[in-house]
């Protein structure tokens, strides 16, 4: 009765998810045409984004994700000189509890990216002022649209 009782206990165990600690583990800018850069006629710019998303296992309950994104951001033409490149590696630590095994991968890929990237794309924003240009506004991502799409390709490499 006492381990019946425990069972429904541990099942009964709400899931714990929370942001503990969010850090920038590398962050480089760099601006290799200044100051002639900003004398040149600027037209729409030639915008480059690389998005990664990595997760490792601290502890048994802490996990830390961390979002980097490289952009490069180009004068547009073929030719087009480089205005700056901005990369930035931004960490979440997170505490998971309770939750099932079978959905620990779309928490890791979706909900804990997408709670830190407006922070993340604030950065890039803040580091591309400081390098005398306008604000760098990453269009948001739709990191649940990104990995539907992980696990299709997943699917498709293993029926073949």
């Amino acid at each position: 009765m006492a381990e019946q009782n425990e069972t429904n206990q541990q099942e009964q165990t709400p899931p714990v998810f929370r942001l503990m600690k969010m850090y920038i583990k590398d962050l480089s800018f760099e601006n290799p045409n200044a100051p002639d850069i900003f004398m040149a006629q600027q037209a729409a710019p030639k915008v480059d984004v690389k998005l990664g998303l990595k997760n490792k296992k601290i502890t048994d309950d802490q996990w830390e994700v961390s979002l980097s994104i490289t952009t490069t951001i180009k004068q547009d033409g073929d030719e087009g000189k480089t205005l700056f490149i901005a990369e930035v590696d931004h960490a979440g630590l997170f505490l998971l509890q309770n939750i099932p095994e079978q959905h620990l991968p779309m928490v890791l890929a979706v909900d804990c990216p997408t709670l830190i990237f407006p922070f993340t794309r604030q950065i890039l924003s803040q580091i591309s002022v400081d390098g005398g240009f306008i604000p760098f506004l990453m269009e948001p991502v739709n990191f649940m649209a990104l990995y539907q799409n992980a696990q299709k390709q997943k699917e498709a490499q293993t029926q073949q």
